[in-house]
């Protein structure tokens, strides 16, 4: 279970025990466990919602968002605005965005991203909460994490790093066969659960596919950002349906 505790002090702000925090040299042992991590976080803040909504569905949609943003630290929107920022100012050189993504200072583009992305999973969450029953919320909510962190798998696996870095050291540990069957056990769940969610294999591809385009190579950012995307059309994809 040690990679499992790096994965969940990686990821998150639930406590592990001191050995298992997150350290870099452990990293690699976390990759095949980000997905599993991200079912938990989904159900936590399934948990949220329905107690929020209980009230009216946009408290709910609210206590889901502030539990999304506490478990997880912020991390993943963290790297969305970085990437936002570097995105902005780097005009397609890779080394100019590189060094605007570590620059810990929040730019214009930034602080709009993480604004839309936070209303945005605000809107999802509280059409969720009116329309879906409990079990329908916590299952569609528990595969869009896991969905969302398997595709950063595939990310990692299919795009070489720019950088030495977290990025880089939990890539090292992502193997061809995890992510296959890691990929076709939520695919297995998902045509029983929310087969809307399926197109996350979809979502996963193009994710790899823009920023092999874009930069040929990703950071740690990127995968956050990433997974916040995900994370948000797969949402929007459970209300479409």
């Amino acid at each position: 279970m040690t990679g499992f505790l790096v994965a969940l002090g990686f990821l998150t702000r639930l406590p592990v025990p001191r050995a298992a925090s997150g350290e870099a040299a452990a990293l690699a042992s976390a990759a095949p466990w980000l997905p599993a991590v991200g079912a938990l976080v989904g159900l936590l803040v399934a948990v949220a919602v329905a107690l929020g909504a209980v009230v009216t569905p946009w408290i709910g949609a609210l206590f889901g968002l502030l539990a999304w943003v506490l478990v997880t630290g912020g991390l993943h929107i963290d790297g969305l605005g970085d990437v936002a920022d570097a995105l902005g100012a780097a005009h397609g050189n890779r080394n100019r965005f590189v060094a605007v993504a570590r620059d810990p200072h929040l730019g214009s583009f930034g602080a709009i991203a993480i604004a839309l992305q936070l209303m945005a999973k605000l809107i999802v969450l509280a059409a969720l909460a009116e329309r879906a029953t409990f079990p329908e919320l916590a299952g569609g909510l528990v595969l869009a994490a896991a969905w969302a962190r398997w595709a950063t798998l595939v990310l990692g696996r299919a795009v070489p790093p720019l950088t030495e870095g977290m990025g880089s050291r939990l890539a090292a540990g992502i193997a061809t066969r995890t992510v296959v069957l890691e990929g076709a056990a939520l695919a297995l769940i998902s045509l029983l659960v929310a087969p809307v969610l399926l197109v996350a294999l979809l979502l996963a591809l193009a994710s790899a596919l823009y920023w092999h385009v874009r930069l040929g190579g990703v950071t740690g950012d990127c995968h956050g950002a990433s997974i916040e995307i995900t994370e948000s059309l797969l949402l929007l994809a459970l209300v479409a349906a």
